[in-house]
């Protein structure tokens, strides 16, 4: 069953998890000092937020899956439709060991599809905190939007 997941960057960590602790009734399921995530049953979601020096606000989207069977999937739609995706094997991002891909949409947002295999001990081996400066930084461990191509964009009127 997939899980929509959603994360966010933030300028107060602290204030932030108060916040939506608040909205989803509970607290985070992983709460690390520059990272905490909720695992939501109702409506199914992986919310994440970070205070990794990066720019506030969105993030990237994406889809968690269950199975390699539901990330293979997921992954033949995107090659069916001709869209470039970058493929993560393996992947140690967000305290998490992962097999992932990621898209840019046409507007430059970033889509993680991702199976988790496990947890570890580090944020992330791609994107260490303050390793960039902030306008060259990308999503969570994703690459940077220039580096993954979604269909080029159309014309249209209105």
């Amino acid at each position: 069953m997939k899980r929509f997941h959603a994360h966010i960057a933030v300028d107060d960590l602290e204030a932030s998890i108060r916040f939506y602790s608040a909205v989803f009734g509970v607290p985070p399921t992983v709460a690390k000092p520059d990272y905490a995530k909720w695992m939501i049953e109702d409506p199914r979601i992986n919310f994440a937020i970070s205070n990794r020096s990066a720019k506030t606000g969105l993030d990237h989207l994406g889809f968690q899956v269950d199975s390699d069977e539901e990330l293979n999937e997921l992954r033949q739609k995107v090659a069916n439709a001709e869209i470039a995706a970058l493929d993560q094997p393996l992947s140690e991002c967000c305290y998490a060991r992962s097999d992932k891909y990621w898209i840019t949409d046409p507007q430059g947002i970033a889509w993680e599809t991702y199976h988790t295999l496990g947890a570890v001990e580090i944020y992330g081996m791609d994107m260490p905190k303050a390793a960039e400066p902030v306008a060259e930084r990308a999503a969570c461990c994703a690459p940077k939007p220039n580096l993954i191509k979604a269909t080029p964009k159309r014309a249209s009127c209105c």
